[in-house]
């Protein structure tokens, strides 16, 4: 008969590693903790990591792999970097039919079994400690060199491949890792978006990150099709479809983290062009704190929140952090006591609490009919991914006059200039001025470094990491409602808005400057981007308010008024309207 193997703890007391007595103390912790035995007795401290893989290896009769871990080429390009991440393994070396595979938990078949399938090789596991692991695995990247120079010659050099043989190289190895490292290295490096076009000789690879496009990687133009095949298969798109655009998603796991990758492909000339978005759905803000909402902006938008009826907008450009926004106000909503409902196109965050819906134009499910639907179901709260047309505006601000708190999107580019926009789609001005209850614009400027604030270090490379907000709020009063209801003009609006107590996105950069949170540089774009409100001075090029009478950077008048209060034209003599002396005419001449 074949003797039993022994327990774990029997061996690590055989070898001397520990005593009876600790083995015993471990027992109990174990008990209590819900630990294997060799987690509870490294954690007391009893055995290294070492001592346990090393005694485990002989419980399971297993080879025994000692740090450090050093795998060979052909095993890392069987084992994908993702799947040796998500599973924390080490693919150590490879044969015709098998492939040695480092693991912590040997006994993990669920592991083993997805190894087979995807090398499509036998497994044999070799026992290491998790330690070793992780030092493994966070060194085991190939850079790029290498993956370029292990990709198939026509891939390399230019051949031709025909549809068959391109399925083949979107699944063999070279390409997966080659696909995987430039995604992963998009993700490690903060970037929202992945651009793959063509440049004519070469296959250009650009990462967005703090919404600037900076080049990341150059591929050989031959490998283009592969590389866009592979990521095509990974959305389940179609690779022979290259003349209509396409859409599909990847799931993506980075470690623990679960991201969403959604891809987006264009024929364009000569080939096409993919477009990979990178969404983490469990990053939505906590709260406003975290968007850089100057103390009172961020009052402002609370007491908005807590009236608790009405529609509350943001606006701003495309990639200005709207829907953030939206989802910081969001966390802030009482989601035990209220029915809240996201109709979103797609769903981007996640959000405890809250029913999202996914609105599908395509199957008849827009942003107006799930509205409608959703307004029958008792909501309290719905947030509107955007307001792109009249119809779903109407809906929305009839949603608002009947007592439910609606928030929003739309694409203006200050505060004021969101009523303007929604008069313009033929809303009802009466129902504008009763639905509407703020509006909250926005841009996004580069954070400075704070490592090295703005010189530029190994942690920023250009002296900025990471994005906050420059804001502007505005709070709709009773003055303005009435010039809404009235004709609502653009200029009028926003000096209401300045009365009561509306800023500029200019000024709450400023303000951010000011606090150290960007840099001169950064916000010297948004300084004169508030149209309407502000005219460059002709002596200094310095934005001047509209209503100004000079410049308030080199005092350069703009106006003149006599004392009756008229606004006098340069040169004239006299006031038309009282017959006084202009300032400054010489009368005697």
């Amino acid at each position: 008969m074949k003797p039993r193997p022994k327990i774990l703890g029997r061996l690590l007391t055989e070898a001397g590693i520990v005593t009876e007595e600790s083995l015993a103390r471990a027992l109990v912790e174990q008990r209590a903790r819900r630990l294997r035995i060799g987690e509870t007795l490294v954690s007391m401290g009893l055995a290294t990591e070492e001592d346990v893989a090393r005694s485990l290896a002989a419980q399971l009769s297993l080879p025994y792999a000692p740090p450090p871990l050093r795998p060979t080429g052909p095993a890392r390009l069987l084992v994908s970097d993702q799947l040796s991440e998500e599973r924390r393994i080490v693919p150590l070396a490879a044969g015709p039919r098998h492939v040695q595979v480092a693991m912590a938990d040997p006994l993990d078949l669920a592991t083993v079994d997805d190894l087979q399938f995807q090398t499509g090789r036998r497994i044999e596991a070799v026992v290491a400690s998790p330690g070793a692991i992780e030092v493994a695995l966070a060194g085991s990247g190939e850079d790029l060199e290498q993956l370029l120079a292990s990709l198939p010659e026509e891939l390399r050099l230019g051949g031709r491949l025909e549809d068959g043989d391109l399925e083949n190289a979107t699944r063999a190895a070279p390409v997966v890792k080659l696909v995987d490292h430039i995604l992963r290295r998009a993700v490690d490096e903060g970037a929202s978006d992945i651009h793959l076009e063509e440049t004519g000789r070469d296959v250009r690879v650009r990462y967005r990150v703090d919404g600037l496009l900076r080049q990341a990687v150059e591929l050989p133009a031959a490998s283009r099709r592969a590389v866009l095949s592979r990521i095509k298969v990974m959305a389940g798109m179609d690779i022979s479809v290259r003349r209509r655009p396409q859409d599909g998603s990847i799931p993506w796991n980075r470690g623990d983290h679960r991201l969403t990758l959604r891809v987006s492909t264009l024929p364009v000339n000569g080939g096409e062009k993919a477009v990979v978005r990178i969404l983490d759905p469990e990053s939505a803000p906590r709260s406003l704190d975290a968007l850089g909402l100057a103390a009172p902006d961020r009052s402002r938008v609370r007491s908005l929140l807590a009236v608790g009826e009405g529609v509350i907008l943001v606006a701003g450009p495309t990639g200005s952090g709207k829907s953030t926004t939206l989802f910081a106000a969001l966390s802030e909503t009482d989601r035990e006591t209220q029915n809240v409902v996201t109709l979103e196109d797609p769903v981007e965050y996640r959000l405890a609490g809250a029913n999202q819906v996914h609105v599908d134009p395509k199957a008849g499910l827009g942003f107006a009919e799930a509205l409608r639907a959703v307004l029958r179901q008792d909501p309290d709260v719905v947030m509107v991914g955007e307001i792109r047309d009249r119809e779903t505006a109407e809906i929305a601000m009839t949603a608002a006059v009947t007592g439910h708190l609606v928030l929003s999107t739309i694409h203006t580019t200050d505060a004021p200039g969101a009523v303007t926009r929604l008069l313009n789609m033929g809303v009802p001005p009466f129902l504008v001025a009763g639905g509407l209850r703020g509006v909250v614009a926005q841009r996004l400027v580069r954070r400075a470094c704070t490592t090295c604030r703005g010189a530029g270090c190994d942690a920023c490379s250009d002296g900025h990491r990471g994005r906050t907000g420059a804001f502007q709020v505005l709070a709709i009063t009773d003055a303005i409602r009435d010039e809404i209801v009235g004709d609502a003009r653009t200029q009028r609006l926003r000096l209401l808005a300045r009365e009561a107590g509306m800023g500029t996105v200019a000024e709450d950069a400023r303000r951010a400057l000011a606090e150290g949170l960007t840099t001169p540089h950064e916000i010297g774009r948004l300084l004169h981007s508030d149209p309407g409100t502000s005219l460059p001075c002709p002596a200094c090029a310095g934005a001047v308010p509209m209503q100004a009478f000079a410049c308030p950077h080199c005092g350069r008048r703009r106006r003149w008024h006599c004392g009756c209060g008229k606004t006098l034209e340069r040169g004239w003599r006299f006031c038309p309207w009282c017959v006084r002396p202009a300032p400054g005419a010489d009368i005697a001449a």
